[in-house]
């Protein structure tokens, strides 16, 4: 194998655990959602999402810049506020069956 394969293995390894932390992010923004949604409190809270970024960034060691950072999270909120506000309007997507909050298969 060499260097190039490495690589694109290695790539293809960690897009498989960043793939499983995303549904995993996804789903406590879904259970969020339906707690906005019991307790009335709207979806998008721009302090919240202030707070995140500002985290993000604080803990960015690079060698993604923070801007680039900032507009990564930005879409994944995007994407988990979208989850939530389905919730809020209706019953919305739910996770997977088997699957618990921390994306483990149930038993």
């Amino acid at each position: 194998m060499n260097e190039l394969e490495r690589c694109r293995k290695q790539i293809d390894a960690i897009d498989e655990q960043l793939l499983k932390l995303l549904n995993e992010r996804a789903e406590w923004a879904v259970r969020a959602g339906r707690w906005k949604k019991t307790n009335h409190k709207p979806v998008w809270q721009p302090d919240r999402e202030m707070q995140i970024l500002h985290h993000v960034e604080q803990s960015n060691p690079g060698p993604l810049d923070n801007a680039a950072i900032r507009r990564l999270f930005e879409r994944i909120i995007d994407e988990a506020r979208s989850l939530e506000r389905h919730i809020v309007s209706e019953s919305g997507p739910q996770p997977k069956a088997d699957a618990g909050p921390a994306g483990q298969k149930k038993e």
